[in-house]
């Protein structure tokens, strides 16, 4: 099957069955892209989240436009994106034609807060497995403990967090290349 229509068809599936956004889908793409397609390592994997992170737009569209084009150039990543983005445009047309007529149905509603939790799980779910991969250990565990607190509790902006994390790990380099050249 042509490598093309086979990135189309899977980030359809994907984002056709996924509620939450770009880190919703993280794990559902990890298991189509490493595990069941072996298109991109593990390692790899993770090393192009980080990398899609730091574009702007949406999330999901440049993991599905990475991975494409890693694999096939610009036709690959056209595929990979249109197959990421039709699902989400013809829902959003489809609850734009009736969202009227059903925004104060109860059933509705009660079927969105039961979404609610499922949506936090597939957040997490990635979230959890960036640490395992970010190879974090008891040593600089504190430092995404301290980003979270910064952001969350006291209104740092992410952007300065980034540039404050970039810098220091430019520091860590550096003085880690002078201990070696001393050696």
């Amino acid at each position: 099957m042509n490598i093309c229509f086979q990135l189309f068809k899977t980030f359809l599936g994907i984002g056709a069955f996924t509620i939450g956004g770009g880190y919703a889908m993280l794990s559902l793409v990890e298991k189509a892209v490493v595990q069941k397609k072996k298109w991109i390592e593990k390692d790899d994997f993770w090393d192009l989240i980080v990398v899609v992170q730091t574009i702007p737009g949406v999330f999901a569209v440049n993991t599905a436009l990475y991975i494409g084009h890693k694999l096939k150039g610009v036709k690959g990543a056209l595929c990979a994106a249109l197959g990421a983005v039709i699902p989400s445009f013809v829902i959003i047309c489809l609850v734009a034609m009736f969202f009227m007529e059903i925004r104060e149905n109860t059933v509705v509603e009660r079927i969105f807060t039961g979404i609610r939790p499922c949506v936090v799980a597939l957040i997490l779910a990635p979230a959890l497995q960036m640490v395992k991969s970010a190879k974090i250990r008891w040593k600089t565990a504190f430092i995404p403990v301290v980003a979270a607190f910064l952001v969350w509790w006291c209104g740092v902006s992410p952007v300065y967090i980034i540039i404050v994390s970039a810098l220091g790990g430019l520091l860590l380099g550096i003085f880690s290349y002078r201990r070696m050249l001393k050696k």
